[in-house]
């Protein structure tokens, strides 16, 4: 998988290297907090010897959508546009196991506030789980996506400052042709749409050193609307940044 490698200290241990995904995929050298814990959800990086962890894997589509103008300058390691970001970053599963539980076709959204440069931390973030799982898959999805089953989020340790919550929720998934669009619930919703090139084919940014899903190209897109209002955190954007592309994620 594409993305920078980065050496950690601490759980992982000196000769450890994580791959770091989205816009988790750096993480300051030295930083090595102790797992966010939040109900059953831990984000945290997975231990040097698991006991008997559940293999798992996931791939399908994702598309994010944040306040930065376009094409969002975080993915550069530069500082947002308007001196923070928040982003609304969805996936929907095509294909996925969590040992022997059944994944396919349930989403997951993450909101993120960051206060400034997405690498310097102190985040704010929220999971949502698909609410038509039953209870096993809403564990399985909530340990991928937050992190707990190892993969590549359990790199969002370093960045998170406060876990405002985890929770199951109605989301509904979009994906057709250029656009992209997401509900959840009255909480958010968002919708993108690509970018034209000059020949009318996509515009896409390929190995960027700080991206949600390495291995894939990210379209570049608009957004026509994102919002979110929850926890106390509240935006509301529109024509500005938002990219989509494949996923796949997997365990270790």
């Amino acid at each position: 998988m594409a993305g920078p490698a980065v050496a950690s200290e601490g759980i992982l241990g000196t000769e450890s290297v994580c791959q770091l995904p989205g816009h988790f995929a750096k993480q300051r050298e030295g930083v090595r907090p102790p797992p966010i814990r939040l109900g059953r959800a831990n984000f945290h990086r997975p231990k040097k010897h698991p006991i008997m962890p559940t293999p798992w894997k996931i791939a399908g589509s994702y598309f994010e959508a944040c306040n930065c103008e376009v094409a969002c300058p975080c993915i550069f390691t530069s500082p947002p546009t308007s001196g923070e970001c928040s982003v609304l970053i969805s996936w929907h599963i095509d294909q996925g196991r969590f040992g022997e539980i059944d994944l396919d076709g349930l989403n997951a959204v993450l909101a993120v506030h960051s206060p400034g440069h997405m690498l310097e931390g102190k985040w704010k973030v929220a999971l949502y789980v698909d609410e038509r799982a039953n209870q096993d898959q809403q564990n399985a999805l909530t340990q991928i996506f937050s992190g707990q089953a190892g993969g590549h989020l359990a790199g969002l340790a370093p960045l998170i400052g406060e876990v405002l919550g985890a929770k199951a929720a109605p989301i509904e998934y979009h994906s057709e042709g250029k656009r992209r669009s997401m509900r959840l619930g009255k909480i958010a919703d968002a919708e993108i749409e690509g970018l034209a090139g000059q020949d009318g084919s996509d515009v896409t940014i390929t190995g960027p050193p700080f991206t949600a899903v390495p291995g894939f190209p990210a379209v570049v897109a608009k957004s026509k609307q994102a919002r979110f209002s929850d926890y106390g955190l509240s935006w509301e954007v529109s024509n500005k940044n938002g990219f989509f592309s494949r996923f796949a994620y997997q365990s270790a």
